[in-house]
């Protein structure tokens, strides 16, 4: 299974493309305006979409990938979400006001795009990858999800702060590879990282003790400009850990 980071930072810059991850060739997990740079040949590929959350940053890309590609594609894209998610993306994005309603169109019997409801603890099998849903703590309903594959196992926190629910979901599992874990803000945000429920590194810090596994760490979602900082004060914390920082373009095979 292969991982290509298209986005991970939390804001946008030169340089910079929110959350959105490409698995294998015809999934994306969040989607985020690093889809953007995708080949109009690699979104015709794209088949399933899973959602972390509504917020602008995971989910903007979708409107236009469906547009660019609807002509192109003989099945719909399959949007995988919280009903929650599913809901603020028809009553707010696909409306007919701010974008056409692709569940319709070209024709209501043979639309382009399909959302289909997933709830925490459900599993979706695609070939030889599972996906798992998992609740995590937000301002919005969000989860993470756990990817298990013959070769290996994956898991993304999706935005989120202090919670149980993802680590102990993530040690009913025999192993775990690669985490991906979102770390917004430095130690000094520490309060703003509790009303808009991010992880500071202090915070990560102390839930990763929660885990039992020891997985490669990739931090995700930094604020442009505090990345570097971010970084560090983590590395810091984590001193046992293999910790890195995402940037984007990466590639990892699990």
């Amino acid at each position: 299974m292969e991982i290509r980071i298209l986005g991970c930072s939390g804001g946008i810059g030169a340089g910079r493309r929110t959350t959105s991850f490409l698995i294998d060739h015809d999934i994306l997990l969040d989607a985020g305006s690093g889809v953007g740079d995708l080949t109009l040949d690699e979104m015709v590929n794209i088949r399933h979409i899973f959602l972390s959350h509504s917020h602008l940053d995971h989910t903007h890309a979708i409107p236009l990938v469906v547009d660019s590609v609807f002509d192109h594609i003989a099945a719909p894209i399959l949007i995988h979400a919280l009903p929650e998610t599913i809901h603020a993306l028809q009553a707010h994005i696909f409306n007919g006001v701010i974008w056409p309603d692709f569940t319709r169109l070209p024709h209501p019997e043979r639309p382009v795009l399909r959302f289909e409801t997933m709830r925490p603890g459900e599993n979706i099998t695609l070939g030889e990858r599972r996906f798992e849903m998992i609740p995590v703590n937000h301002i919005v309903p969000t989860v993470g999800y756990r990817v298990t594959s013959p070769s290996g196992v994956f898991a993304f926190s999706g935005d989120t702060t202090t919670n149980d629910t993802f680590w102990a979901a993530l040690n009913e599992g025999a192993c775990l590879d690669l985490l991906v874990v979102e770390a917004a803000f430095p130690n000094s945000e520490s309060e703003l990282c509790r009303l808009a429920r991010h992880y500071c590194p202090d915070m990560l810090a102390a839930d990763l003790v929660k885990l039992r596994h020891r997985p490669r760490i990739c931090l995700t979602h930094a604020k442009p400009g505090a990345e570097d900082k971010i970084f560090q004060e983590t590395r810091t914390l984590l001193a046992g850990y293999d910790v890195g920082h995402l940037t984007g373009g990466e590639r990892f095979t699990v």
